[in-house]
């Protein structure tokens, strides 16, 4: 059976994908190709869903709580560091959408904001990769990662159902669906056209 840290982990690396996609958008935008207003709604749509509200919620509801019984430190600790990550990625994740009101496209706005969420982000997964996700292993024992496991399994269910789709077509437009098939035992589902150059470096 999977286990927390490996859900976890593997939420990690979908984030990843997310944010490699999202620096995509920002590197164009630069060079006045600006992305569809659509595309970065629904990229960010599935960060705010996917990223923050089911991976971060499960830390947030269930990790930190439980580490924090077991004697990790939330204030002046590793859990409080975390915390307050968590929300300084929601205010730059407010701050790109603000960037794409009434469907138009704020570019400074968005770069501005997308460069700081990423960078924020690939060292937050960083830091809870090497110093906080061990501790599960270290400080929890069998049947506590056991019942925070199934704790993940009914969170992400209330709070994305069956599980995103998310792929780059070919004309390298980003297409965000919520339960188009059932993903379920995959977890999470993203495919990459082979004709996309969205992420090619």
């Amino acid at each position: 059976m999977k286990t927390a840290e490996e859900d976890l982990m593997h939420e990690h690396q979908v984030i990843q994908i997310a944010l490699n996609i999202l620096e995509k958008i920002g590197e164009r935008s630069q060079k006045d190709e600006i992305a569809n207003y659509r595309d970065i709604k629904d990229l960010l749509g599935f960060l705010t869903e996917f990223a923050d509200k089911c991976h971060h919620g499960k830390e947030e509801g269930f990790l930190f709580p439980t580490l924090e019984k077991a004697g990790i430190r939330n204030e002046g600790g590793p859990i409080g560091v975390m915390l307050s990550e968590h929300t300084h990625g929601r205010n730059f994740i407010k701050q790109m959408q603000n960037s794409i009101e009434d469907e138009k496209v704020d570019k400074n706005q968005l770069i501005g904001a997308s460069i700081n969420y990423i960078r924020l982000l690939r060292l937050h997964i960083q830091k809870e990769n090497s110093v906080l996700f061990p501790l599960i292993d270290n400080r929890l024992s069998a049947s506590e990662q056991k019942e925070m496991y199934e704790n993940f399994e009914n969170h992400e269910e209330k709070v994305i159902g069956e599980g995103f789709l998310l792929f780059v077509n070919s004309d390298s437009s980003i297409i965000m669906s919520l339960n188009v098939i059932g993903v379920k035992s995959v977890k999470f589902m993203v495919l990459f056209s082979s004709r996309s150059r969205l992420l090619n470096t």
